[in-house]
């Protein structure tokens, strides 16, 4: 079950915090190391949020936390399973919280989810790719419906890095000194 997180709440980033150590403590996997795997292209403004908030977090040295996907080097539909297939055997103890864009109902415009369980990557898109990440936190950057290609490609800026720069913070809230 995900959690909707209303980053218009001046709290948002703390109550990100709040969830993604409430959905790693209830993950039963054994973990010696977090991968962040961060998703989307750099070439698709809507599309991203995941490698802006890679960006962002590869400036942070945080032990035992690694970072795939920014916007020098995105994670994305041609190279997913290539990334996939490195993170399982670099970090096999690894818990893995994937971050992506999505598209969403109006009312949810700029909400984060997170929750436990796999993320499904490209699927606003009507892309066949495999289920990444133990966690997941995603950016409602737009509203679904049709023509997604369009939208995402459409999205405002603004609402991107927004919703990366709050997601960011409430990263670090859980992860920095």
């Amino acid at each position: 079950m995900p959690f909707y997180v209303n980053t218009k709440n001046p709290d948002s980033s703390k109550e990100i915090a709040r969830l993604l150590e409430k959905c790693i403590k209830r993950h039963k996997k054994d973990w010696s190391e977090i991968v962040f795997l961060c998703i989307g292209s750099d070439r698709v403004t809507g599309d991203c949020l995941g490698p802006y908030v890679g960006y962002r977090l590869s400036k942070y040295q945080l032990p035992g936390v690694f970072v795939y996907g920014t916007l020098n080097q995105p994670v994305h539909a041609v190279n997913l399973y290539d990334i996939t297939d490195f993170i399982a055997k670099e970090h096999p103890f690894a818990l893995v919280i994937a971050i992506d864009a999505s598209l969403g109902d109006k009312k949810h415009l700029g909400y984060v989810t997170i929750g436990n369980g796999a993320l499904y990557p490209g699927a606003a898109v009507q892309k066949d790719l495999p289920p990444v990440g133990d966690i997941y936190i995603t950016g409602i950057v737009n509203i679904a419906g049709i023509l997604e290609y369009l939208t995402l490609q459409t999205t405002r800026l603004s609402t991107v890095i927004s919703l990366a720069d709050i997601i960011t913070q409430g990263i670090l809230g859980n992860f920095s000194a």
